[in-house]
Protein backbone atom coordinates (compact mmCIF):
# COMPACT_ATOMS: atom_id res chain seq x y z
CA UNK A 1 0.00 0.00 0.00
CA UNK A 2 1.45 3.54 -1.01
CA UNK A 3 1.97 5.43 1.95
CA UNK A 4 0.88 9.04 -0.50
CA UNK A 5 -2.89 10.18 0.63
CA UNK A 6 -3.96 12.65 -1.40
CA UNK A 7 -6.49 14.76 1.02
CA UNK A 8 -9.85 16.74 -0.01
CA UNK A 9 -8.55 20.55 -0.88
CA UNK A 10 -11.20 22.00 1.09
CA UNK A 11 -9.12 24.72 3.60
CA UNK A 12 -10.33 23.95 7.27
CA UNK A 13 -11.43 25.89 9.57
CA UNK A 14 -9.99 29.44 10.18
CA UNK A 15 -6.30 30.44 10.85
CA UNK A 16 -5.96 29.87 14.52
CA UNK A 17 -2.25 28.76 13.76
CA UNK A 18 0.01 27.53 17.09
CA UNK A 19 2.51 30.06 15.77
CA UNK A 20 -0.23 33.03 15.41
CA UNK A 21 -3.66 34.53 15.48
CA UNK A 22 -5.69 35.43 12.54
CA UNK A 23 -3.27 37.25 9.89
CA UNK A 24 -2.96 41.09 9.47
CA UNK A 25 -3.23 42.98 6.90
CA UNK A 26 0.75 42.48 6.64
CA UNK A 27 0.60 39.09 6.41
CA UNK A 28 -1.87 37.91 4.01
CA UNK A 29 -1.45 37.86 0.69
CA UNK A 30 -3.55 36.80 -2.47
CA UNK A 31 -1.12 34.21 -3.71
CA UNK A 32 -1.53 30.55 -3.05
CA UNK A 33 1.83 29.12 -2.58
CA UNK A 34 3.03 25.64 -2.00
CA UNK A 35 5.10 24.38 1.06
CA UNK A 36 6.05 21.31 2.39
CA UNK A 37 6.43 20.24 5.43
CA UNK A 38 8.09 17.21 7.32
CA UNK A 39 7.62 15.74 10.45
CA UNK A 40 9.58 15.44 13.49
CA UNK A 41 10.77 11.35 13.22
CA UNK A 42 8.30 9.59 15.29
CA UNK A 43 5.36 12.05 14.56
CA UNK A 44 2.26 11.08 13.14
CA UNK A 45 2.29 12.72 9.69
CA UNK A 46 -1.88 12.71 8.97
CA UNK A 47 -1.96 14.09 12.90
CA UNK A 48 0.33 17.23 11.43
CA UNK A 49 -1.69 17.36 8.21
CA UNK A 50 -5.30 17.89 10.39
CA UNK A 51 -3.32 20.26 12.67
CA UNK A 52 -1.89 22.21 9.70
CA UNK A 53 -5.55 22.30 8.04
CA UNK A 54 -6.92 23.87 11.42
CA UNK A 55 -4.48 26.20 11.12
CA UNK A 56 -5.61 27.30 7.58
CA UNK A 57 -3.73 25.35 5.21
CA UNK A 58 -5.26 23.37 2.55
CA UNK A 59 -3.42 19.84 2.58
CA UNK A 60 -2.90 18.56 -0.74
CA UNK A 61 -1.10 15.30 0.12
CA UNK A 62 0.33 13.07 2.72
CA UNK A 63 3.51 11.02 2.24
CA UNK A 64 3.47 9.31 5.49
CA UNK A 65 6.57 6.97 4.46
CA UNK A 66 8.36 9.54 5.36
CA UNK A 67 6.01 12.23 6.74
CA UNK A 68 6.24 15.07 4.33
CA UNK A 69 3.02 17.07 4.04
CA UNK A 70 1.80 19.46 1.23
CA UNK A 71 -0.02 22.04 1.87
CA UNK A 72 -0.49 25.68 0.36
CA UNK A 73 -1.57 28.57 1.83
CA UNK A 74 -2.10 32.70 1.16
CA UNK A 75 -0.65 33.41 4.60
CA UNK A 76 3.01 35.21 4.28
CA UNK A 77 4.93 34.27 6.75
CA UNK A 78 3.38 30.74 7.04
CA UNK A 79 6.81 28.97 6.65
CA UNK A 80 8.41 30.22 9.12
CA UNK A 81 4.85 29.96 11.20
CA UNK A 82 4.74 25.81 10.70
CA UNK A 83 8.24 25.59 11.55
CA UNK A 84 7.44 26.58 14.99
CA UNK A 85 4.74 24.29 15.49
CA UNK A 86 5.25 20.93 17.85
CA UNK A 87 6.22 17.78 15.41
CA UNK A 88 7.54 19.90 12.46
CA UNK A 89 11.33 18.72 11.76
CA UNK A 90 11.70 21.45 8.70
CA UNK A 91 9.12 23.79 6.63
CA UNK A 92 9.64 25.34 3.54
CA UNK A 93 8.48 26.97 0.06
CA UNK A 94 7.84 23.92 -2.14
CA UNK A 95 11.40 23.38 -3.35
CA UNK A 96 13.27 22.18 -6.70
CA UNK A 97 15.78 19.27 -6.06
CA UNK A 98 16.86 18.96 -9.07
CA UNK A 99 16.89 19.37 -13.10
CA UNK A 100 17.41 17.16 -16.31
CA UNK A 101 19.05 18.53 -18.82
CA UNK A 102 16.35 19.24 -21.59
CA UNK A 103 17.30 16.94 -24.71
CA UNK A 104 16.47 19.75 -26.93
CA UNK A 105 18.68 22.08 -25.47
CA UNK A 106 21.92 18.95 -25.51
CA UNK A 107 21.23 19.09 -29.48
CA UNK A 108 20.94 22.43 -29.77
CA UNK A 109 24.77 22.64 -28.61
CA UNK A 110 25.43 19.68 -30.31
CA UNK A 111 24.04 21.02 -33.73
CA UNK A 112 26.09 24.78 -32.84
CA UNK A 113 29.25 22.46 -32.55
CA UNK A 114 28.83 21.19 -35.72
CA UNK A 115 27.91 24.73 -37.29
CA UNK A 116 31.41 26.23 -35.94
CA UNK A 117 33.63 23.44 -37.16
CA UNK A 118 35.49 23.46 -39.55
CA UNK A 119 35.68 19.64 -40.22
CA UNK A 120 32.21 18.76 -40.71
CA UNK A 121 32.16 15.56 -42.12
CA UNK A 122 29.84 13.71 -44.26
CA UNK A 123 28.55 11.97 -41.31
CA UNK A 124 27.81 15.02 -39.60
CA UNK A 125 25.83 16.33 -42.81
CA UNK A 126 24.02 13.80 -43.88
CA UNK A 127 23.26 11.86 -40.20
CA UNK A 128 25.17 8.98 -40.94
CA UNK A 129 27.91 7.35 -38.61
CA UNK A 130 31.64 7.03 -39.37
CA UNK A 131 32.08 4.50 -36.68
CA UNK A 132 32.35 1.43 -38.41
CA UNK A 133 29.54 -0.74 -37.76
CA UNK A 134 30.15 -3.80 -35.43
CA UNK A 135 28.91 -7.33 -36.13
CA UNK A 136 27.26 -8.65 -32.98
CA UNK A 137 29.12 -11.92 -31.65
CA UNK A 138 28.69 -15.06 -32.27
CA UNK A 139 25.40 -16.50 -31.25
CA UNK A 140 24.07 -13.13 -29.99
CA UNK A 141 21.03 -11.25 -31.21
CA UNK A 142 20.62 -7.90 -32.31
CA UNK A 143 18.31 -5.36 -33.87
CA UNK A 144 18.78 -3.37 -36.92
CA UNK A 145 20.45 0.08 -35.24
CA UNK A 146 22.18 -2.29 -32.84
CA UNK A 147 25.56 -1.76 -34.41
CA UNK A 148 25.76 1.75 -34.24
CA UNK A 149 25.50 1.06 -30.22
CA UNK A 150 29.24 1.80 -29.69
CA UNK A 151 28.51 1.68 -25.81
CA UNK A 152 27.17 -1.56 -25.62
CA UNK A 153 30.13 -3.06 -27.25
CA UNK A 154 31.95 -1.35 -24.31
CA UNK A 155 30.29 -2.84 -21.83
CA UNK A 156 29.63 -6.72 -23.28
CA UNK A 157 26.24 -5.98 -23.71
CA UNK A 158 26.17 -8.66 -26.92
CA UNK A 159 28.44 -11.12 -24.98
CA UNK A 160 25.60 -10.51 -21.45
CA UNK A 161 22.78 -11.62 -24.04
CA UNK A 162 23.99 -14.67 -25.14
CA UNK A 163 23.27 -16.36 -21.30
CA UNK A 164 20.95 -13.17 -19.97
CA UNK A 165 18.45 -11.00 -21.19
CA UNK A 166 16.91 -9.57 -18.46
CA UNK A 167 14.22 -11.69 -16.51
CA UNK A 168 10.36 -9.83 -16.89
CA UNK A 169 10.04 -10.00 -13.07
CA UNK A 170 12.81 -7.63 -12.52
CA UNK A 171 11.32 -4.09 -12.41
CA UNK A 172 13.10 -0.85 -13.34
CA UNK A 173 12.02 2.27 -12.85
CA UNK A 174 12.70 5.36 -14.99
CA UNK A 175 12.73 8.91 -12.67
CA UNK A 176 12.38 11.31 -15.40
CA UNK A 177 10.38 13.58 -17.35
CA UNK A 178 8.31 10.34 -18.45
CA UNK A 179 8.53 7.42 -20.48
CA UNK A 180 6.67 7.54 -24.16
CA UNK A 181 4.81 3.70 -23.12
CA UNK A 182 3.47 3.79 -27.18
CA UNK A 183 7.22 3.52 -28.85
CA UNK A 184 7.04 0.27 -30.31
CA UNK A 185 10.55 -0.37 -28.75
CA UNK A 186 9.70 0.17 -25.43
CA UNK A 187 5.82 -0.94 -25.26
CA UNK A 188 6.96 -5.07 -25.25
CA UNK A 189 8.68 -3.91 -21.60
CA UNK A 190 6.36 -1.12 -20.39
CA UNK A 191 4.10 -1.63 -17.44
CA UNK A 192 1.18 0.12 -17.84
CA UNK A 193 -0.04 -1.40 -14.83
CA UNK A 194 2.90 0.44 -12.12
CA UNK A 195 3.96 3.57 -14.07
CA UNK A 196 2.82 6.66 -12.62
CA UNK A 197 2.94 10.22 -13.05
CA UNK A 198 3.39 12.66 -9.74
CA UNK A 199 4.17 15.89 -11.61
CA UNK A 200 1.72 18.38 -12.60
CA UNK A 201 2.12 20.51 -15.17
CA UNK A 202 3.25 24.55 -14.68
CA UNK A 203 2.28 26.80 -17.33
CA UNK A 204 4.78 29.12 -16.10
CA UNK A 205 7.81 26.79 -16.92
CA UNK A 206 6.13 23.87 -18.86
CA UNK A 207 3.91 25.34 -20.95
CA UNK A 208 -0.16 25.21 -21.52
CA UNK A 209 -0.95 21.74 -20.50
CA UNK A 210 -1.79 19.09 -23.21
CA UNK A 211 -4.10 17.64 -20.84
CA UNK A 212 -7.32 17.89 -18.69
CA UNK A 213 -6.15 18.93 -14.79
CA UNK A 214 -2.32 19.46 -16.41
CA UNK A 215 -1.81 15.72 -15.75
CA UNK A 216 -0.25 14.09 -18.32
CA UNK A 217 -0.85 9.96 -18.92
CA UNK A 218 1.64 7.99 -17.33
CA UNK A 219 2.50 6.59 -20.91
CA UNK A 220 3.77 10.21 -21.92
CA UNK A 221 7.02 12.45 -22.84
CA UNK A 222 6.84 15.60 -23.59
CA UNK A 223 10.56 16.19 -23.49
CA UNK A 224 12.27 13.17 -24.91
CA UNK A 225 14.91 12.68 -22.24
CA UNK A 226 13.27 10.10 -20.37
CA UNK A 227 12.60 8.18 -23.39
CA UNK A 228 15.72 8.30 -24.34
CA UNK A 229 17.04 6.74 -20.87
CA UNK A 230 14.59 3.89 -21.09
CA UNK A 231 15.51 3.01 -24.42
CA UNK A 232 18.92 2.38 -22.95
CA UNK A 233 17.98 0.51 -20.27
CA UNK A 234 15.40 -1.96 -21.88
CA UNK A 235 14.33 -1.47 -25.20
CA UNK A 236 13.44 -4.67 -26.20
CA UNK A 237 15.09 -6.78 -28.67
CA UNK A 238 12.24 -7.26 -31.25
CA UNK A 239 13.83 -6.84 -34.31
CA UNK A 240 13.25 -3.22 -34.52
CA UNK A 241 15.27 -0.29 -33.88
CA UNK A 242 18.11 -0.57 -30.91
CA UNK A 243 17.93 -3.07 -27.95
CA UNK A 244 18.58 -1.80 -24.80
CA UNK A 245 21.03 -2.73 -21.19
CA UNK A 246 18.18 -5.36 -20.55
CA UNK A 247 15.78 -6.02 -23.15
CA UNK A 248 13.65 -8.12 -20.91
CA UNK A 249 12.94 -6.81 -18.02
CA UNK A 250 10.27 -4.44 -17.01
CA UNK A 251 10.11 -0.85 -17.47
CA UNK A 252 8.08 1.63 -15.10
CA UNK A 253 7.63 5.21 -15.37
CA UNK A 254 7.91 6.89 -11.95
CA UNK A 255 7.77 10.38 -13.54
CA UNK A 256 8.86 13.45 -10.88
CA UNK A 257 10.18 15.75 -13.63
CA UNK A 258 8.47 18.61 -15.47
CA UNK A 259 8.13 18.61 -18.83
CA UNK A 260 10.48 21.77 -18.95
CA UNK A 261 12.74 19.28 -16.55
CA UNK A 262 12.45 20.66 -13.45
CA UNK A 263 11.72 18.08 -10.16
CA UNK A 264 10.18 19.34 -7.57
CA UNK A 265 10.67 17.48 -4.14
CA UNK A 266 7.00 16.29 -3.68
CA UNK A 267 7.02 14.37 -6.65
CA UNK A 268 10.24 13.47 -6.53
CA UNK A 269 9.88 12.14 -2.64
CA UNK A 270 6.62 10.73 -4.02
CA UNK A 271 8.42 8.46 -6.85
CA UNK A 272 10.89 7.43 -4.75
CA UNK A 273 8.98 5.68 -1.90
CA UNK A 274 6.39 4.68 -4.33
CA UNK A 275 9.40 2.82 -6.02
CA UNK A 276 9.97 1.13 -2.30
CA UNK A 277 6.17 -0.23 -2.47
CA UNK A 278 5.76 -0.95 -5.44
CA UNK A 279 8.65 -3.42 -5.51
CA UNK A 280 10.80 -1.95 -7.92
CA UNK A 281 14.22 -3.48 -8.15
CA UNK A 282 16.14 -0.50 -9.63
CA UNK A 283 15.88 3.24 -10.23
CA UNK A 284 17.75 5.20 -12.50
CA UNK A 285 17.65 8.89 -11.47
CA UNK A 286 19.62 11.10 -14.75
CA UNK A 287 19.05 14.48 -13.07
CA UNK A 288 21.42 16.12 -10.70
CA UNK A 289 21.66 20.43 -10.78
CA UNK A 290 19.51 23.22 -9.91
CA UNK A 291 17.81 25.07 -9.00
CA UNK A 292 20.34 24.29 -5.63
CA UNK A 293 23.01 22.42 -7.77
CA UNK A 294 24.04 21.85 -4.09
CA UNK A 295 21.56 22.20 -1.20
CA UNK A 296 23.54 23.12 2.39
CA UNK A 297 23.25 22.40 5.69
CA UNK A 298 22.10 25.73 6.60
CA UNK A 299 22.32 27.34 3.59
CA UNK A 300 25.84 28.67 1.80
CA UNK A 301 26.85 31.58 3.69
CA UNK A 302 25.10 34.25 0.78
CA UNK A 303 21.50 32.60 1.10
CA UNK A 304 18.54 34.13 3.26
CA UNK A 305 17.15 32.10 5.93
CA UNK A 306 14.14 31.21 3.62
CA UNK A 307 15.96 29.94 1.08
CA UNK A 308 18.64 27.99 3.88
CA UNK A 309 15.78 26.67 5.51
CA UNK A 310 14.46 25.06 2.07
CA UNK A 311 17.59 23.50 1.25
CA UNK A 312 17.03 22.06 5.07
CA UNK A 313 14.07 20.69 4.08
CA UNK A 314 15.19 19.36 0.72
CA UNK A 315 17.98 17.67 2.47
CA UNK A 316 15.91 15.58 5.12
CA UNK A 317 13.21 14.63 2.73
CA UNK A 318 15.56 13.53 0.38
CA UNK A 319 17.55 11.33 2.74
CA UNK A 320 14.86 10.08 4.11
CA UNK A 321 13.24 9.08 0.73
CA UNK A 322 16.63 7.26 -0.37
CA UNK A 323 16.88 5.47 2.59
CA UNK A 324 13.40 4.21 2.62
CA UNK A 325 13.24 3.58 -0.84
CA UNK A 326 17.17 1.50 -0.40
CA UNK A 327 15.47 -0.28 2.89
CA UNK A 328 12.72 -1.46 0.47
CA UNK A 329 14.82 -3.29 -2.15
CA UNK A 330 15.65 -0.69 -4.40
CA UNK A 331 19.14 -0.45 -6.35
CA UNK A 332 20.03 3.67 -6.50
CA UNK A 333 21.57 4.70 -9.70
CA UNK A 334 21.91 8.39 -10.65
CA UNK A 335 23.97 10.28 -12.88
CA UNK A 336 27.59 12.23 -11.53
CA UNK A 337 26.61 16.03 -13.32
CA UNK A 338 27.31 17.47 -16.60
CA UNK A 339 29.23 20.90 -14.83
CA UNK A 340 32.72 19.45 -15.61
CA UNK A 341 33.31 19.74 -12.06
CA UNK A 342 35.15 18.25 -9.32
CA UNK A 343 32.41 17.24 -6.32
CA UNK A 344 34.63 17.10 -4.15
CA UNK A 345 35.62 21.03 -3.96
CA UNK A 346 33.21 23.20 -6.10
CA UNK A 347 33.36 26.05 -8.01
CA UNK A 348 31.21 29.00 -7.01
CA UNK A 349 27.86 27.94 -7.91
CA UNK A 350 26.60 31.28 -10.31
CA UNK A 351 23.18 28.79 -10.97
CA UNK A 352 21.53 28.85 -8.13
CA UNK A 353 18.28 29.20 -7.43
CA UNK A 354 16.86 29.24 -10.33
CA UNK A 355 13.74 28.82 -10.16
CA UNK A 356 12.36 31.17 -9.96
CA UNK A 357 13.94 32.93 -12.95
CA UNK A 358 15.47 35.98 -11.94
CA UNK A 359 16.71 34.70 -8.19
CA UNK A 360 20.04 33.33 -8.70
CA UNK A 361 23.37 34.56 -6.72
CA UNK A 362 27.10 33.71 -6.08
CA UNK A 363 27.31 30.93 -3.59
CA UNK A 364 30.18 29.59 -1.73
CA UNK A 365 29.98 25.99 -1.95
CA UNK A 366 31.74 23.95 1.34
CA UNK A 367 31.70 20.26 0.44
CA UNK A 368 31.93 19.00 4.18
CA UNK A 369 27.87 20.57 4.28
CA UNK A 370 26.65 20.93 0.57
CA UNK A 371 25.36 17.97 -1.22
CA UNK A 372 24.87 17.76 -5.26
CA UNK A 373 21.39 15.30 -5.04
CA UNK A 374 20.09 12.97 -5.64
CA UNK A 375 24.00 11.77 -6.61
CA UNK A 376 25.80 12.48 -3.49
CA UNK A 377 22.63 10.80 -1.15
CA UNK A 378 22.85 7.83 0.80
CA UNK A 379 23.24 4.48 -0.99
CA UNK A 380 22.97 5.90 -4.21
CA UNK A 381 25.29 4.80 -7.05
CA UNK A 382 27.06 7.44 -9.08
CA UNK A 383 28.00 7.38 -12.45
CA UNK A 384 30.40 9.34 -14.65
CA UNK A 385 30.81 9.61 -18.12
CA UNK A 386 33.02 8.25 -21.39
CA UNK A 387 33.60 8.72 -24.80
CA UNK A 388 34.18 6.03 -27.48
CA UNK A 389 37.80 6.47 -26.92
CA UNK A 390 36.97 5.99 -22.85
CA UNK A 391 38.21 9.12 -22.16
CA UNK A 392 36.46 10.70 -19.60
CA UNK A 393 33.84 13.01 -21.48
CA UNK A 394 34.98 16.70 -20.59
CA UNK A 395 31.47 17.80 -19.61
CA UNK A 396 31.62 15.04 -16.89
CA UNK A 397 31.84 15.79 -13.36
CA UNK A 398 34.92 14.05 -11.14
CA UNK A 399 35.85 13.80 -7.58
CA UNK A 400 39.07 14.07 -5.57
CA UNK A 401 37.81 12.48 -2.41
CA UNK A 402 37.55 8.75 -3.05
CA UNK A 403 35.81 8.46 0.62
CA UNK A 404 33.04 10.16 0.06
CA UNK A 405 31.00 8.08 -1.96
CA UNK A 406 30.55 10.60 -4.65
CA UNK A 407 31.68 8.10 -7.53
CA UNK A 408 30.93 4.93 -8.09
CA UNK A 409 31.15 3.62 -11.83
CA UNK A 410 31.66 5.15 -15.01
CA UNK A 411 30.05 3.96 -18.12
CA UNK A 412 29.37 5.28 -21.95
CA UNK A 413 27.50 8.64 -21.75
CA UNK A 414 28.79 10.24 -25.68
CA UNK A 415 31.25 12.91 -26.40
CA UNK A 416 31.02 14.50 -29.50
CA UNK A 417 34.66 16.08 -29.34
CA UNK A 418 36.00 12.31 -29.13
CA UNK A 419 38.30 10.96 -32.16
CA UNK A 420 40.33 13.54 -32.71
CA UNK A 421 42.04 13.32 -35.53
CA UNK A 422 40.23 10.67 -37.14
CA UNK A 423 37.12 11.20 -39.16
CA UNK A 424 34.50 10.39 -35.90
CA UNK A 425 35.72 13.27 -34.60
CA UNK A 426 32.89 15.87 -34.17
CA UNK A 427 30.76 13.48 -35.54
CA UNK A 428 27.05 12.40 -33.88
CA UNK A 429 28.15 8.40 -33.54
CA UNK A 430 29.93 9.82 -30.95
CA UNK A 431 26.68 10.29 -28.86
CA UNK A 432 24.45 7.60 -27.60
CA UNK A 433 21.65 6.42 -29.80
CA UNK A 434 18.07 5.72 -28.23
CA UNK A 435 14.49 5.54 -28.46
CA UNK A 436 12.60 9.44 -29.49
CA UNK A 437 9.14 9.88 -28.83
CA UNK A 438 7.81 10.81 -31.75
CA UNK A 439 5.31 14.03 -30.46
CA UNK A 440 8.68 15.63 -29.10
CA UNK A 441 10.65 14.83 -32.67
CA UNK A 442 7.97 16.43 -34.70
CA UNK A 443 7.40 19.59 -32.06
CA UNK A 444 11.21 20.04 -32.56
CA UNK A 445 10.88 19.60 -36.65
CA UNK A 446 13.26 16.99 -36.60
CA UNK A 447 10.30 14.76 -38.15
CA UNK A 448 7.50 16.07 -40.42
CA UNK A 449 3.53 15.51 -39.98
CA UNK A 450 4.11 12.51 -42.80
CA UNK A 451 6.25 10.90 -40.36
CA UNK A 452 9.70 11.92 -42.29
CA UNK A 453 12.71 12.63 -40.79
CA UNK A 454 13.58 16.33 -42.11
CA UNK A 455 17.05 18.04 -43.07
CA UNK A 456 16.89 19.29 -39.31
CA UNK A 457 16.33 15.29 -37.90
CA UNK A 458 19.55 14.32 -40.78
CA UNK A 459 21.90 16.83 -39.49
CA UNK A 460 21.55 15.50 -35.96
CA UNK A 461 21.13 12.18 -37.07
CA UNK A 462 17.74 10.92 -36.08
CA UNK A 463 16.88 8.00 -36.98
CA UNK A 464 13.52 5.87 -38.13
CA UNK A 465 13.19 2.22 -38.24
CA UNK A 466 9.92 0.67 -39.58
CA UNK A 467 8.66 -3.11 -40.04
CA UNK A 468 5.63 -4.68 -41.06
CA UNK A 469 3.86 -6.45 -37.87
CA UNK A 470 3.38 -10.20 -38.77
CA UNK A 471 -0.43 -11.18 -39.08
CA UNK A 472 -1.46 -7.55 -38.92
CA UNK A 473 0.31 -5.96 -42.54
CA UNK A 474 0.97 -2.86 -40.90
CA UNK A 475 3.70 -0.90 -40.33
CA UNK A 476 4.76 0.39 -37.18
CA UNK A 477 8.02 2.79 -37.09
CA UNK A 478 9.70 3.94 -34.38
CA UNK A 479 12.07 7.11 -34.22
CA UNK A 480 15.72 7.56 -32.56
CA UNK A 481 18.02 10.42 -31.67
CA UNK A 482 21.39 10.89 -30.17
CA UNK A 483 22.00 12.66 -27.16
CA UNK A 484 25.40 13.00 -24.61
CA UNK A 485 25.47 13.44 -20.85
CA UNK A 486 26.02 11.71 -17.62
CA UNK A 487 22.09 11.13 -17.86
CA UNK A 488 23.18 8.68 -20.45
CA UNK A 489 25.77 6.94 -18.51
CA UNK A 490 23.49 6.45 -15.79
CA UNK A 491 21.39 4.06 -17.54
CA UNK A 492 23.68 2.09 -19.09
CA UNK A 493 24.41 1.19 -15.14
CA UNK A 494 21.12 0.79 -14.19
CA UNK A 495 20.61 -1.32 -17.06
CA UNK A 496 23.55 -3.49 -16.07
CA UNK A 497 22.28 -3.55 -12.38
CA UNK A 498 19.21 -4.92 -13.83
CA UNK A 499 21.16 -7.85 -15.38
CA UNK A 500 22.69 -8.31 -12.04
CA UNK A 501 19.36 -8.56 -10.00
CA UNK A 502 17.79 -11.18 -13.58
CA UNK A 503 21.06 -13.43 -13.00
CA UNK A 504 21.75 -13.28 -9.13
CA UNK A 505 18.26 -12.59 -7.82
CA UNK A 506 16.60 -15.01 -5.48
CA UNK A 507 12.53 -15.21 -4.63
CA UNK A 508 11.85 -13.29 -1.61
CA UNK A 509 10.01 -14.16 1.72
CA UNK A 510 7.37 -11.90 1.03
CA UNK A 511 6.77 -12.67 -2.36
CA UNK A 512 8.32 -11.83 -5.55
CA UNK A 513 12.07 -11.66 -6.71
CA UNK A 514 14.87 -9.16 -5.85
CA UNK A 515 18.25 -9.17 -4.83
CA UNK A 516 19.18 -6.84 -1.96
CA UNK A 517 20.45 -3.37 -3.35
CA UNK A 518 23.93 -3.61 -1.14
CA UNK A 519 24.50 -6.81 -2.88
CA UNK A 520 23.74 -5.36 -6.05
CA UNK A 521 26.36 -2.60 -5.74
CA UNK A 522 29.00 -5.21 -4.66
CA UNK A 523 28.18 -7.04 -8.14
CA UNK A 524 28.16 -3.94 -10.17
CA UNK A 525 31.23 -2.26 -8.70
CA UNK A 526 33.44 -5.42 -8.19
CA UNK A 527 32.73 -6.47 -11.97
CA UNK A 528 33.15 -3.36 -13.40
CA UNK A 529 36.28 -2.92 -15.72
CA UNK A 530 38.94 -1.59 -13.93
CA UNK A 531 40.45 1.77 -15.74
CA UNK A 532 43.58 3.89 -14.83
CA UNK A 533 43.89 7.61 -14.76
CA UNK A 534 45.19 8.65 -17.76
CA UNK A 535 48.76 9.30 -17.99
CA UNK A 536 50.21 12.12 -15.96
CA UNK A 537 46.97 12.32 -13.97
CA UNK A 538 45.91 15.61 -15.21
CA UNK A 539 43.29 15.25 -18.43
CA UNK A 540 43.61 19.07 -20.32
CA UNK A 541 40.58 19.32 -23.06
CA UNK A 542 42.35 22.03 -24.95
CA UNK A 543 43.14 20.08 -27.75
CA UNK A 544 39.27 20.06 -28.80
CA UNK A 545 39.11 23.70 -28.05
CA UNK A 546 38.00 23.71 -24.90
CA UNK A 547 39.57 26.28 -21.60
CA UNK A 548 41.37 25.37 -18.92
CA UNK A 549 37.97 25.31 -16.82
CA UNK A 550 37.81 21.99 -18.42
CA UNK A 551 40.63 20.44 -17.27
CA UNK A 552 40.81 17.60 -14.33
CA UNK A 553 43.09 15.92 -12.01
CA UNK A 554 42.57 11.77 -11.28
CA UNK A 555 43.54 11.18 -7.88
CA UNK A 556 43.91 7.05 -7.34
CA UNK A 557 44.35 4.17 -8.59
CA UNK A 558 43.34 1.54 -11.60
CA UNK A 559 41.49 -0.01 -9.32
CA UNK A 560 39.64 2.81 -8.43
CA UNK A 561 39.62 6.17 -9.32
CA UNK A 562 38.16 10.17 -9.01
CA UNK A 563 37.32 9.78 -12.97
CA UNK A 564 36.35 6.11 -13.27
CA UNK A 565 35.41 4.84 -9.54
CA UNK A 566 35.59 1.07 -9.88
CA UNK A 567 35.80 0.90 -13.49
CA UNK A 568 33.53 1.19 -16.54
CA UNK A 569 30.56 -1.05 -15.54
CA UNK A 570 30.39 -4.86 -16.88
CA UNK A 571 27.16 -6.49 -18.44
CA UNK A 572 29.26 -9.51 -19.18
CA UNK A 573 31.11 -9.25 -15.87
CA UNK A 574 27.33 -9.25 -14.00
CA UNK A 575 26.10 -12.01 -15.86
CA UNK A 576 29.57 -14.49 -15.17
CA UNK A 577 27.90 -17.36 -12.85
CA UNK A 578 30.28 -16.88 -10.44
CA UNK A 579 31.51 -13.43 -9.13
CA UNK A 580 33.23 -11.64 -6.34
CA UNK A 581 31.96 -8.25 -5.45
CA UNK A 582 33.52 -5.90 -3.28
CA UNK A 583 32.17 -2.40 -2.91
CA UNK A 584 34.75 0.87 -1.95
Amino acid sequence: MTGVVALATATLGAVTATASATPTAATATTARTAYAVLADEGTDAQALAQRLAKAGATVTAVNTDIGLVSVTSTRGGFAAAARSMPGVAAAAKEGVIGRTPDAGKVKDRVAREQQDTAVRSAAARHGKDDHKPHKPPKGAKADPLDSLLWGMDMIGAPQAHRTEMGDKRVRVGVMDTGVDGSHPDLAPNFDRRLSRNFVTDMPDIDGPCEYAGCVDPADHDDDGHGTHVAGTIAAAMNGLGVSGVAPNVDLVNVRAGQDSGYFFLTPTVKALTYAGDAGLDVVNMSFYVDPWAYNCVGGAPEDSPEEAAEQDLIIRSMTRALNYAHRKGVTLVAALGNNNEDISNPRTDTSSPDYPGGTEHPRTIDNATCLDLPVEGPHVLGVSSVGPSERKADYSNWATDLRSGEIEVSAPGGWFRDGLGTDTYRTNGNLILSTAPLNVMQAEGQVDENGDITPLGESLGTMKDCRVVKGHGREVCGYYQYLQGTSMASPHAAGVAALAVSAHGKSQRHGGFGLAPDTVRSIVMGTARDHACPDGRVQSYTDVGRSDLYTATCVGGKGFNGFYGAGIVSASGVVAKHHHGHGH
